[in-house]
């Protein structure tokens, strides 16, 4: 092959590759992930992008990327849960008061997962059972959950001094955060299952056409339990986490942690309705959220502000969804 032809294939190449992203529902993501770490860098004087903060990114990336796995699984199957964060919280006070018991630090780990899960299931049942709306089942459960954190700690945080439970929220392996490789590992391995299995095709199915999952013999029900489950159980593992990294147990954590997994899951190219997605879309619109966050605390912006710019931020992810579906149609 000479020269010519070789400068041809390359040029081809290019064009394809130019012309999928073009396609890509994400070239808007990518391109304003791009204009974002320019501009915060430029503000912050160059200190945006310095390993450091970039860790800190992918540290608070992990704790709510655990809970927007789940999410992302629930959105796509048409429903949503309003309970992770105190859900979260119930869970990191929980794991603080059986550690501090003495129990052993893997089996108290293994027995808040396992309680996360029992909320999810309750969450499954209400909606299944009852046929009540996802969103006000679990608005119910999230008062409950969050009541909980403060009955059982007397409202008072709980401090933990295990060193080996610590090093779960503050270790690091080859110099990268131990949260940080959970999470990064748990999203390959549920990006596969929903990208690569008969289970996540049915999510799929249950959330674009419930009457067309029934006539495949999908049970719609069960699905929808598992994926409940699946999410509260991320939530609790969450919560073990951020209190490991706070060294204590705390009812009033994870405020609004489903606040942003939700965002992050839209702005990723999530429908609302349910049947479209992907949990790829949901990483990217992770690592803007929880970046536009750190950009704002580093320039000093005040906390009201940044509720303000997170709030206005998931409108802004409403509309890119709204004219998502308003284009295919």
């Amino acid at each position: 092959m000479n020269q010519q032809q070789c400068s041809k294939t390359d040029h081809n190449i290019f064009k394809k590759v130019f012309q999928r992203m073009i396609k890509s529902d994400k070239l808007g993501l990518v391109i304003a992930f791009i204009i974002m770490l320019i501009i915060f860098n430029v503000l912050t004087g160059g200190k945006y992008l310095l390993q450091v903060n970039i860790i800190n990114i992918l540290v608070s990336c992990a704790i709510v990327g655990l809970v927007t796995i789940g999410e992302s699984y629930l959105l796509i199957c048409g429903q949503v849960d309003l309970s992770p964060g105190s859900v979260a919280a119930f869970s990191g006070v929980l794991a603080s008061i059986l550690i501090g018991k003495g129990v052993n630090m893997w089996l108290a780990v293994i027995i808040v997962i396992a309680a996360g899960a029992l909320i999810g299931f309750i969450n499954a049942s209400l909606v299944n059972g009852l046929k009540l709306e996802a969103f006000i089942a679990t608005l119910a459960t999230m008062s409950i959950a969050r009541g909980f954190a403060y009955i059982i700690c007397g409202g008072k945080a709980v401090f933990i001094k295990n060193q080996a439970f610590l090093k779960l929220g503050v270790g690091r392996v080859f110099n990268i955060p131990i949260p940080v490789i959970i999470f990064i590992l748990l999203f390959i391995v549920f990006i596969i299952i929903l990208d690569k299995t008969k289970f996540g095709r049915s999510v799929y199915m249950v959330g674009g056409n419930a009457a067309a999952s029934r006539l495949a013999g999908i049970n719609a029900k069960a699905v929808k339990t598992k994926l409940f489950m699946l999410t509260s159980a991320l939530a609790a593992f969450g919560g073990v986490i951020l209190a490991s990294r706070m060294s204590s147990g705390q009812p009033t954590a994870s405020d609004g942690l489903e606040f942003d997994a939700v965002t992050a899951a839209v702005l990723g190219g999530i429908a609302m309705t349910g049947g479209k997605g992907s949990l790829t879309g949901a990483l990217l619109g992770l690592i803007i959220l929880q970046g536009f966050n750190n950009g704002l605390l580093m320039l000093n912006v005040q906390s009201f502000w940044q509720i303000v710019a997170r709030g206005l931020l998931l409108i802004v992810a409403l509309t890119f969804d709204y004219l998502r579906n308003r284009k295919e149609k």
